[in-house]
């Protein structure tokens, strides 16, 4: 069974905790928030209706997913980043399928296959689909990211998918990783916010930074693990950068304007959710008063479930 023959329930109960939160956003997103959401913003080279890759720099190539169509091949973002002797592929999208057309494009576009996969974070729409990439490339994680993958299978029933984590290459915690590609270097940084441990992939020379999940664009996006001063730490860390380009976790290819209406967004949460705490109101409460402000425009349009859990999860961290 492919992604693309799950039910939304199958696919959600297999895939974790983003994945929910876009099966459940793919029902409230009107038209107009569907067309300006997928809309490219760099040269396409490959399209699918999953999703499709954007050329961001030399031999730098960013998988922008469109699950809003209901296909949820790959769900989440990611990319291809291309060096003389290596090839390192962002993420490890939501399924093994999404994983074989990313391999295949790899060997497309920058000559090889992945040598090298960085996987942002635990939830299964970025970390579900490793085992499709069949060159064995080097998996590179934190700690925490690995045990919270492993501890969300049965290796004795799924031995296809327990067989990339059991040796992967640990990325501290503590201070960035260089990933030599030959004649390019990758920056896995480690922060966290969105859960308790995130990494980033960056390319300073290049001006490109891949986010994972730390970043959304315009889509709201998911407290379900997240401590939100934590996350709106590390956004202000990944603004600070001098960077053209920003590949979120979801969403279209963001610019500092972009980041702006982000930070803005969490900004907006985190004093609703302190407004709820003084007037003792409780997250739904809050969350059925609370709109986003108007210049964030299609934002809007998403389920205003994802409210709750967002000033929730800030009432939790204000609470101590």
């Amino acid at each position: 069974m492919t992604a693309c023959d799950l039910s939304r329930r199958e696919f959600v109960v297999r895939s974790g905790s983003c994945a929910a939160y876009l099966s459940a956003t793919a029902a409230f997103a009107g038209p107009t928030a569907a067309r300006l959401w997928a809309a490219p913003r760099r040269t396409v080279v490959a399209q699918e209706a999953w999703g499709r890759i954007e050329a961001v720099g030399d031999g730098l190539w960013a998988l922008i997913s469109t699950p809003l169509t209901g296909d949820y091949t790959t769900l989440s973002n990611g990319g291809i980043i291309r060096g003389r002797n290596g090839v390192l592929i962002v993420e490890g999208t939501a399924s093994p399928e999404g994983a074989v057309w990313m391999a295949e494009q790899a060997k497309e576009l920058a000559g090889r296959v992945p040598t090298h996969v960085v996987v942002t974070h635990h939830h299964g729409d970025h970390s579900r689909g490793v085992d499709g990439f069949s060159s064995s490339p080097k998996l590179h994680v934190t700690e925490s990211i690995q045990d919270r993958v492993t501890g969300s299978f049965d290796t004795g029933t799924e031995p296809d998918r327990a067989r990339p984590w059991a040796d992967v290459t640990l990325i501290g915690i503590d201070d960035p990783t260089e990933i030599d590609l030959g004649g390019r270097t990758a920056i896995i940084r480690p922060l966290d916010g969105h859960t308790q441990s995130d990494l980033v992939v960056d390319l300073p020379e290049d001006g490109v930074t891949w986010c994972g999940d730390l970043v959304w664009n315009e889509m709201f996006p998911n407290y379900v693990d997240a401590t939100p001063s934590r996350l709106s730490a590390s956004v202000d860390a990944l603004r600070a950068d001098e960077r053209t380009v920003w590949v979120p976790g979801h969403g279209p290819l963001a610019d500092a304007a972009d980041m702006a209406t982000y930070q803005s967004i969490l900004d907006d949460i985190g004093a609703a959710a302190r407004r709820a705490a003084v007037a003792g109101r409780t997250a739904a409460e809050a969350a059925e008063l609370y709109s986003l402000p108007e210049d964030v425009g299609e934002w809007t349009l998403f389920n205003p479930g994802y409210f709750e859990r967002a000033i929730g999860a800030w009432m939790r961290e204000l609470e101590g």
